[in-house]
């Protein structure tokens, strides 16, 4: 936390017309759940769904329950095979953050109101190969009085293409936070992604998926 206070500092004077907001909320933004907070992760895509509990007190390699698969109980091999995956899942690395690939010095104020100011920011490439991030935009809501990032949404500029003989036409996820206040941090809430695009000519890659948050509970300490 220390070292992000200090990059925001050093970038903060290149910023500009940024908000005074931003270096508030973007420090103490967290992209899942702060720790001890357990929750109830429901995921809905292309006619399937899955529910999952993720309990903070539990270990890392046993802290998720499957509840529901495709709005039943899920049978024995399931929730086998669920364990198995969970427990790789839990030995990889953590996928890059979004919030740290955020080229300050283009933040871009959108919107500005007595309640919300909103700002939208190049991204800088997240590793030496990666040839998707110059066709991606970040935009993000700010609640000035708690300064709380509301909503962090990243959407393609122009068609790109990832990967050879992979087209992507329209590529949006939106992230919604709620407020924070004396008690409880900001959680996540619900994740919209929408994909549009084609692989090696002819195979459909659209695609919508949804994943709501809910049932939080702050695990007590032992």
């Amino acid at each position: 936390m220390r070292l992000l206070l200090a990059l925001l500092a050093l970038a903060l004077p290149a910023l500009g017309a940024a908000p005074p907001e931003l270096m508030g909320a973007i420090a103490k933004f967290r992209a899942d759940a702060p720790p001890r907070w357990s929750f109830t992760q429901t995921t809905a895509a292309e006619g399937k769904s899955t529910v999952e509990r993720a309990d903070a007190v539990r270990p890392e390699f046993a802290r998720w329950t499957l509840l529901q698969k495709d709005g039943r109980a899920p049978t024995d091999e399931e929730l086998k095979n669920y364990a198995e995956a969970r427990s790789r899942r839990s030995r990889t690395g953590t996928a890059p953050s979004l919030i740290d690939q955020l080229d300050l010095n283009s933040a871009e104020v959108v919107a500005d109101n007595a309640e919300r100011v909103t700002c939208r920011f190049r991204l800088r490439p997240g590793e030496a190969r990666d040839r998707t991030s110059p066709f991606l935009r970040a935009t993000l809501v700010i609640h000035k009085t708690t300064r709380t990032i509301e909503s962090v949404e990243l959407a393609n500029t122009a068609e790109f293409s990832p990967t050879f003989g992979v087209k992507i036409a329209e590529l949006n996820t939106k992230m919604i936070y709620s407020l924070s206040d004396a008690t409880t941090p900001s959680l996540l809430q619900r994740v919209e992604t929408r994909v549009r695009g084609t692989a090696f000519w002819f195979k459909s890659l659209d695609a919508t998926m949804t994943v709501t948050f809910s049932d939080y509970a702050r695990a007590a300490r032992p």
